[in-house]
């Protein structure tokens, strides 16, 4: 079952309209910006369209609290991957502004990467990857073995190979 199913979108419907305005409220105290309240809020409801289909909530806005920050976390690891990476280029060799779009679409495309790959995998990637945790804290953290941690740190090195090898023939016709 999923969010094709008409009373799991009749359940959702009414999950909406009873607590959209009161989630974009919580979500105002954390993001000054409307847009982007809007944009979480939303994304929240359709990660739950997009979720097996919901029993009964007793706590629904425990529940949406709970999406809307992994949401929160999300968009704040992304942005502290860019401000990461454009601190270890040396802004001096990236002086174009068509350079600076080329390395902002190839984060994108990255960010878009990673999307598709399951939650604890990218979560372990971005463990990992962008907080330094090692092998053993980053099995604690998710509640996982180590044995696991090294297989999803596995995949996710295989589709940032892929990445890679797309974006080098990529720039290489262009070129």
């Amino acid at each position: 079952m999923s969010g094709t199913e008409p009373s799991h979108r009749d359940n959702l419907d009414t999950l909406f309209r009873a607590h959209y305005q009161w989630l974009c409220s919580y979500l105002r105290r954390h993001l000054h910006d409307a847009a982007s309240v809007e944009d979480i809020a939303a994304e929240t409801f359709t990660q739950l369209l997009e979720a097996p289909a919901l029993t009964a909530i007793r706590e629904p806005r425990a529940l949406l609290t709970t999406v809307a920050q992994r949401l929160l976390y999300r968009r704040w690891r992304r942005a502290d991957l860019e401000r990461r990476y454009q601190q270890q280029i040396n802004v001096d060799t990236v002086a174009s502004p068509e350079e600076l779009a080329q390395l902002a679409q190839t984060l994108k495309r990255l960010d878009h990467s990673l999307q598709r790959l399951p939650g604890k995998v990218r979560l372990t990637f971005l463990l990992a990857r962008i907080d330094g945790l090692t092998y053993p804290q980053i099995a604690a953290e998710l509640g996982i073995s180590q044995r696991s941690v090294s297989v999803y740190m596995t995949r996710s090195q295989a589709l940032c190979d892929r990445h890679s090898a797309n974006q080098f023939l990529q720039d290489k016709r262009s070129a």
